[in-house]
């Protein structure tokens, strides 16, 4: 079974960073693709970054210059360094990861909140 272990999210103050880690495991199929998507209040889940297994990697707009997707694949392992927070970075973080035959998996989650 395959499960994801996302942390680092909490409460910071706009212009403030933090680091979301997310560690997968129990994929028969390997991992081509890791990343993260989230959810606001009200809209649908959104792409946030993605990185491929050869390291290519691709940004929502919104993110772009302020967030840094990375990944370990020996150790199955995905994070995303948020800087230069927004308010309308709130939202729940989604770990996502894509096996080499298609299959899209999620992690539970984990509640980013930018406000002063």
């Amino acid at each position: 079974q395959v499960q994801l272990v996302e942390s680092g999210g909490g409460l910071v103050q706009p212009g403030g960073s933090l680091r979301l880690s997310c560690t997968a495991s129990g994929s028969p199929f390997g991992i081509a693709t890791m990343g993260w998507y989230r959810q606001a209040p009200e809209k649908q889940r959104e792409l946030v970054a993605t990185i491929t297994s050869n390291n290519r990697t691709n940004y929502a707009d919104s993110v772009k210059g302020r967030f840094t997707v990375s990944r370990d694949s020996a150790k199955n392992a995905v994070w995303l360094q948020m800087n230069s927070l927004k308010p309308e970075d709130t939202a729940v973080h989604f770990c996502y990861i894509k096996d080499f035959i298609g299959r899209n998996y999620w992690g539970q989650g984990t509640q980013v909140t930018v406000s002063s």
